[in-house]
């Protein structure tokens, strides 16, 4: 497994290579994540991802969920491919890409993903080429998992150097939000130098209560993981984004003048346009997934 590792990374810099010379820009990869289900995760990667559509952005969802199909049934769109088809289908990046409303583009994780450890050379320089096409098709990629505590939510977790943890006031979806941050941050490889964690408070009925609801989780992060995390806004509690759930439509798209549609804009904006911007790293997604492997490699030893 070790080899198969350093195989990859051989790849990633080689790849990592080329595009210097050439110039190619790295797309921006944003992990959104929760600590438990039914909290708006999916909902908020696919309004956000609008929205950056509406601001000129090319963006692309990852639905890393292989368990539920969120994405697609939001988008009421079903993808003809999936990323298992690119590795052992020989379909390209292209062919796996799902265009959805407003042009915002997603692709299917499948089973492809969870068993990318296995693979031998000659699959992985087939990924790596893609993926480092994917870079050069879009400006940001939003990576939706699933949600919970699991082994893969925690491998894509430390592979990614933005985060966005979805919360509500639900006494239960406060805590194992703190029970996420915990797993998080005790992971082996886990470095908080490099990862940038923002809240975003759902469900709320003002935004004094998602502040609120930050604060308090704050706190006690604070105190007992030493762990830096930042407030990203606030979600209303709105009749409308639940008509557009039921209609397959994001909010965004069919009520753009709702409160949640206007609170997802001003969350959007704080991404592209925030004092925060100014430190994003981007690695590209050819990067995010070899540290994606490596974490998976390291359990298998």
């Amino acid at each position: 497994m070790a080899d198969q590792a350093e195989s990859l990374r051989n790849l990633v810099r080689e790849k990592h290579h080329e595009e210097a010379k050439a110039a190619r820009p790295l797309a921006r990869v944003i992990t959104v994540t929760s600590g438990k289900g039914g909290v708006g995760k999916s909902n908020t990667s696919i309004n956000l991802a609008v929205q950056m559509k509406k601001m000129g952005k090319r963006v692309i969802i990852l639905d890393a969920d292989f368990g539920l199909a969120n994405i697609e049934i939001m988008f009421g769109t079903v993808p003809k491919f999936n990323f298992s088809d690119l590795i052992y289908q020989g379909k390209n990046i292209r062919d796996i890409i799902t265009w959805g409303p407003n042009e915002v583009g997603f692709i299917s994780g499948g089973s492809g993903i969870a068993g990318m450890s296995d693979l031998g050379r000659d699959h992985l320089t087939t990924i790596i080429k893609n993926l480092a096409e994917l870079d050069s098709l879009t400006d940001i990629i939003i990576i939706d998992t699933a949600a919970g505590i699991s082994d893969v939510v925690l491998e894509f977790l430390v592979s990614s150097g933005e985060i966005i943890l979805v919360t509500t006031p639900e006494p239960t979806s406060i805590t194992d939000s703190y029970s996420l941050l915990k797993a998080v941050s005790r992971h082996p490889r886990f470095f908080k130098e490099d990862t940038k964690i923002r809240v975003l408070s759902n469900r709320v009925d003002s935004d004094e209560e998602g502040r609120s609801l930050f604060t308090k989780l704050n706190a006690v992060v604070n105190r007992y993981l030493k762990l830096s995390i930042s407030y990203l806004g606030s979600v209303p509690q709105d009749k409308a984004l639940s008509d557009a759930v039921m209609q397959q439509t994001p909010v965004s798209i069919k009520k753009p003048n709702a409160p949640s549609a206007k609170a997802y804009e001003r969350i959007a904006t704080a991404l592209l346009t925030g004092e925060e911007v100014k430190e994003v790293k981007k690695r590209g997604m050819a990067a995010f997934f070899s540290h994606l492997i490596a974490a998976k490699n390291q359990r298998k030893q």
